[in-house]
């Protein structure tokens, strides 16, 4: 198969490899449509992230959907050519975290595209059987792939415990915010304000059903009146959190979504006089059927986030769009698909 390898900063190949057999309890899929994570962006431009560090080449792309291609000797759940969604993180099953619900806190999974565990900027991947996802056929291979930042929206969610009666405050109109703000809706909330300083993004989360958006370049949202009872803060910028966080209503609940700041200023008594709820989140468990059922049910679009879409052998585009133009939200690669331009 071929494969676009990361083989050092700014520096993709495209190279044929070996289909890797896939594994008793594991299926074999032909990737269709795979999203670009910021991630992907940051291993490309700085070799790591965080502590993660890229050693050797690595393939990278963790967002990913297709078609099942072969089963696993003791695989009873999927079929040859069921279309699929695939969730990139597997754990060890066996670890407290595991055992209870909470496989997302595993220390030992094996998550796609992160060193030295490689992603599906390719033409097949291999996946445990419980982590390919079968979807219906009225969610395309682009659809099916966002399942995984829609993923991150849910959890967010839930762990907010958004609701009916909720007024919420979506911090930052990335892709993760976009899918935040509309899960938000779809899970009850009454009111949902987006905010980022892109005048596109927000003009595009007033398009995907977003009540309400704030340019927070030119107004400060407590300025506006709004005083939500959620924060879902997507933004990962410290002195935006750090003000999101200020107009949080009294017993309100603030959940970080975003990633990139080590350390952020906040008010401990703000906090406590309030009686401010803040909790951290990372990736998602168990999120995949109900991520299928807003998009195949129109609740949530994933679709409307798509800007650009790539080959294989345009990966190093697909990673560059962001910081080429400035109305960039989700590139897609497909690795079947001959040069798009």
């Amino acid at each position: 198969m071929r494969a676009a390898v990361l083989r050092g900063v700014e520096d993709v190949e495209v190279v044929e490899r070996d289909v890797r057999r896939p594994g008793s309890r594991e299926v074999l899929v032909e990737v269709g449509s795979v999203g670009v994570c910021g991630s992907d962006v940051h291993y490309y431009e700085h070799g790591r992230v965080g502590n993660f560090v890229v050693t050797e080449p690595l393939v990278l792309g963790h967002e990913a959907s297709g078609t099942v291609a072969a089963l696993g000797s003791e695989v009873t759940g999927h079929r040859v050519g069921q279309r699929v969604s695939i969730e990139p993180g597997v754990p060890d099953f066996t670890c407290a975290e595991c055992r209870s619900g909470r496989y997302n806190l595993c220390s030992a999974v094996r998550f796609m595209a992160t060193p030295p565990v490689d992603g599906a900027f390719c033409e097949y991947v291999t996946v445990h059987e419980g982590f390919a996802h079968p979807v219906p056929e009225t969610i395309s291979d682009d659809e099916a792939a966002l399942l995984e930042p829609l993923s991150v929206g849910v959890w967010a969610c839930r762990k907010a415990g958004v609701g009916p009666g909720d007024r919420v405050l979506v911090s930052g109109a990335g892709p993760i915010g976009l899918v935040t703000a509309q899960a938000a809706l779809a899970f009850g909330a009454t009111e949902v304000l987006a905010s980022d300083v892109n005048p596109h993004r927000l003009r595009l989360a007033c398009e995907l059903g977003c009540g309400d958006v704030i340019d927070v370049g030119t107004t400060a949202v407590r300025d506006t009146g709004f005083e939500p009872t959620v924060l879902l803060e997507c933004s990962g910028n410290p002195g935006a959190t750090t003000e999101a966080i200020r107009t949080v209503a009294r017993a309100g609940r603030v959940v970080l979504v975003g990633m990139g700041a080590e350390e952020i200023p906040l008010s401990l008594s703000h906090v406590q006089e309030r009686e401010i709820a803040v909790a951290g989140t990372f990736r998602y468990a168990n999120t995949w059927p109900t991520a299928i059922a807003l998009v195949a049910s129109g609740r949530v679009n994933v679709a409307g986030l798509v800007s650009a879409r790539f080959s294989l052998d345009e990966v190093e585009s697909a990673l560059n769009y962001g910081r080429r133009d400035d109305k960039a939200v989700k590139a897609i690669v497909r690795p079947s698909m001959d040069v798009l331009g």
